[in-house]
């Protein structure tokens, strides 16, 4: 019998067998997966309204919480690109106690996806919005970063895309050299970082990011024009916030009925999103590691750690597929891996975090330009408008410029509604009916008993139809359609239902609308190899009342007797 709750993290089974040679491989992916994680925790977290130590926290908290209950061996959790634009939204309008409540919430709703056994339906939803939305993200957060990264002069950044990028133009005249060139060179170093690494054989840097390298190069570059050429014109960490290296006690926000009320939608925005992109990383790492993750387990642990973050000061936290990926490919397999990431970045912040205050932002700025680059998907994105159907490039243009022009609880609706739409449209189409003329090919069939016949003769007064498909909504129309187009009223209508796995509460409305029109136009109706699942649906509805039990025949030869019969010809199969 199958358990309730479908609850094992992986985490339990890693340490049963555990050995010295595995948590050598783990200790040192971790380690590496830490430095890896510090830049850019605290490069999501300025860019999503917070302060930087905050960032971090997050990866300490939800990246142990995450190791320690999710599903997957090698997941490795934290701040994501992805949320950069939820946050921010949430925070410029309920404020951080506001962000605080929607992600203890988002935490809620992941752990009882999981405990409903949600985890596989989260992976379907269509391909097209996925990659919309994260395009969409993309972008958002390319035009977050402008600013920072050409060091401008504005008071007020718009929160409008259209808007946003209106002031930037405006204010191009403000842009800082010293801020810029900083910015600039920073996504050059990203960039090139493991060329360089070949090419003048710094193998011993091999393992040490690019974006972590460029915020040392970037620091102490900016350190040495302040001290050395008196430019003192590039921000830094420290002249925007206040740097602070005590962790925080737990808080529990206060609660009410309506804030609680006022959340549901960005909470609902934040653990769909989470789900995705948990889920998303956590069957790539699969694929790599040749493992299984368990999608319901990984969920709960997703749910635990973003209610675990947010009471120790912390934003909303999901996988990270290029950490989790980066744990892979320096050796780390086991859970042991993330909670020493954890440990390594908790250490960090412990003892180093003071030294961030002279980060220079359009360092920052440059790291975030390149994690959009990546999150683009833009060849992904181009592929799809050159070779997918043009429902599917409708719901990817759709999520993507609702994305960028509104938000993305906003793109997410309407992608999904607009995507069952269109599948609902495709679903009907699946269904065929057409008019079977003359006689009837016995080869293929399946539903007659005429010997070693190969044809039955339909006669005259009667019309064969048949369906193949499910009969729901579009199917009748279609139906209609076709009889239509035969143009002549026969004394007997045989629906061939064979093809028929199943008929939903339309299709059944329609069949009976039909079977009660030609009624009255004094035509019998027989339906033939009616499957027992539909035939059960037809009997509670009363289509034997309706049509008589002799007109609702197991096989074809079966209703063209009862069709002879009704016409007055000889009932023997000619």
């Amino acid at each position: 019998m199958e358990k309730a709750l479908d609850f094992k993290p992986k985490f339990l089974s890693a340490v049963k067998n555990y050995d010295r040679k595995t948590f050598m491989a783990d200790l040192m992916a971790g380690v590496i997966v830490g430095i890896v994680a510090l830049p850019l925790a605290i490069a999501f977290g300025i860019a999503s309204g917070v302060s930087p130590e905050k960032g971090i926290i997050t990866a300490i908290v939800a990246g142990l919480a995450i190791s320690l209950f999710g599903g997957s061996k090698v997941q490795i959790g934290g701040p994501t690109g992805a949320f950069i634009v939820i946050v921010y939204g949430i925070i410029q309008q309920y404020g951080m106690q506001g962000l605080t409540i929607a992600t203890l919430m988002a935490g809620v709703f992941l752990i009882l996806l999981g405990v409903l056994r949600l985890g596989t339906i989260i992976k379907y939803i269509p391909y097209p919005i996925v990659v919309g939305f994260t395009s969409g993200i993309a972008v958002t957060i390319f035009t977050t970063q402008v600013k920072d990264l050409l060091g401008m002069t504005i008071d007020h950044v718009p929160s409008d895309f259209v808007e946003k990028w209106v002031a930037y133009f405006s204010h191009i005249g403000t842009t800082d050299l010293w801020s810029a060139v900083v910015g600039i060179v920073s996504v050059i170093i990203i960039a090139s970082w493991p060329m360089l690494v070949r090419k003048f054989h710094l193998s011993p840097l091999k393992a040490l990011p690019g974006s972590l390298a460029a915020i040392v190069l970037m620091t102490v570059a900016a350190l040495l024009l302040k001290q050395y050429a008196g430019v003192t014109s590039i921000e830094t960490i420290g002249d925007r916030f206040s740097i602070s290296s005590q962790l925080p006690g737990a808080v529990v926000p206060e609660l009410t009925w309506e804030t609680i009320k006022g959340l549901v939608g960005p909470a609902v925005t934040i653990a769909v999103l989470g789900a995705i992109e948990s889920l998303l990383s956590a069957t790539v790492a699969d694929g790599v590691i040749g493992d299984h993750h368990n999608s319901n387990t990984e969920l709960i642990g997703q749910g635990i750690a973003n209610i675990a973050s947010p009471i120790f000061g912390g934003i909303p936290a999901t996988g990270a597929i290029a950490r989790t990926m980066t744990n892979i490919n320096n050796g780390g397999r086991t859970p042991i891996a993330g909670i020493i990431h954890a440990v390594v970045l908790l250490l960090i912040f412990l003892f180093l975090m003071p030294l961030a205050q002279y980060i220079p932002m359009a360092c920052l700025a440059g790291v975030l330009v390149v994690v959009a680059y990546g999150m683009s998907g833009w060849r992904s994105f181009l592929a799809m408008t050159r070779r997918n159907p043009k429902s599917d490039v409708t719901v990817l243009l759709l999520t993507f410029f609702l994305t960028i022009i509104f938000d993305l609880t906003v793109a997410i609706e309407f992608g999904l509604i607009c995507a069952c739409l269109l599948f609902m449209r495709r679903m009907a189409e699946t269904t065929e009916v057409h008019a079977v003329l003359n006689e009837i090919d016995l080869n293929e069939d399946a539903d007659m008993q005429a010997g070693n016949l190969e044809h039955l003769t339909i006669p005259e007064g009667v019309e064969v139809y048949e369906i193949n498909g499910p009969y729901f909504f579009g199917a009748g129309t279609r139906f209609e359609d076709i009889m239509a187009r035969y143009g002549s009223r026969p004394q007997v209508r045989i629906i061939r239902m064979r093809k028929v796995p199943f008929i939903d509460s339309t299709g059944l409305h329609n069949l009976e609308n039909m079977c009660r029109m030609s009624q009255k136009e004094g035509i019998t109706v027989v339906l033939s190899g009616v499957n027992a699942k539909v035939d059960a649906v037809l009997r509670r509805n009363h289509f034997e009342q309706l049509l008589g039990a002799d007109n609702i025949c197991n096989h074809i030869d079966l209703a063209l007797a009862r069709a002879r019969q009704l016409v007055g010809h000889d009932t023997t199969a000619q």
